[in-house]
């Protein structure tokens, strides 16, 4: 039984017979991502973990991509319906794209067990546990008893729009150069299964020997790494012409 962001008002902290929960089946997963508090954020999803996983993408209150402006919303892609929809409770219907987006991936939306979101934002909670990270949505039964523990909660990151699915990776980066110097650094990943776009894992003073640690929410599973491509820049001309290199780039899917 898979609960897309099961309703708050006149149910968060009501009896199990009231609202869903995890004896009501075999198997109960949730997906929640408009969970902050009816009164005064308008959120209209349920918070507390209810079932056997429960899965908070983004933290589970407010979705990337659900911050457009009304009218960017409204006239959307899908249509004037859709985004009018989208519009009033964008955050509450996620939870219906996500889930029919994790059909045609069985491999993505891997969910961390994990505390908190903002502990899941650290490296705490990377990579997967031993047992492997259940998948959000349509293939999270592949997972049913396989936690001992009674609630489980898990986080994980999504895409803005369509394709939402992401693939987490760590990048920890050791610079070499002579001098320091303000600036920051992009990354891109290649991989045997498709490449991602430059990702910024670090702004700010960059000092040789240091090593600089970031996560990449890719939006393609990479498979086996084949390159790595590093980018620093600072933005404006510098007549001593500075030059840093990357000494080392490690590289650690979050899958394996």
């Amino acid at each position: 039984l898979s609960g897309l962001d099961p309703a708050q008002p006149y149910f968060q902290g009501t009896p199990i017979e009231v609202r869903l929960d995890k004896s009501d089946a075999e198997f109960v997963d949730v997906i929640h991502t408009d969970s902050a508090p009816t009164i005064p954020y308008l959120g209209f999803g349920i918070g507390p973990a209810i079932g056997h996983l429960d899965f908070y993408p983004n933290g589970g209150e407010a979705m990337p991509g659900c911050d457009k402006n009304a009218l960017s919303q409204i006239v959307d892609l899908d249509g004037i319906w859709e985004g009018t929809r989208d519009f009033v409770a964008c955050n509450h219907l996620r939870s219906y794209k996500y889930y029919s987006d994790s059909i045609i991936y069985p491999d993505g939306f891997l969910g961390y067990p994990c505390a908190s979101y903002g502990v899941f934002e650290t490296d705490t909670c990377f990579p997967c546990p031993e047992e492997g990270c259940p998948n959000m949505g349509h293939y999270a039964d592949k997972f049913k008893g396989k936690f001992k523990s009674s609630f489980v909660k898990l986080y994980l990151n999504t895409g803005e729009a369509k394709d939402f699915a992401l693939w987490r990776y760590k990048v920890s980066v050791t610079l070499s150069g002579r001098s320091k110097i303000k600036g920051y650094i992009n990354i891109a990943l290649y991989g045997s299964d498709g490449n991602t776009r430059q990702h910024q894992i670090f702004k700010g003073t960059l000092r040789p020997d240091n090593t600089y640690t970031s996560f990449i929410d890719a939006e393609v599973n990479i498979g086996t790494v084949t390159k790595v491509k590093f980018l620093w820049n600072n933005n404006w001309i510098n007549p001593t012409l500075p030059k840093i290199g990357a000494a080392t780039i490690t590289v650690q899917s979050g899958e394996n």
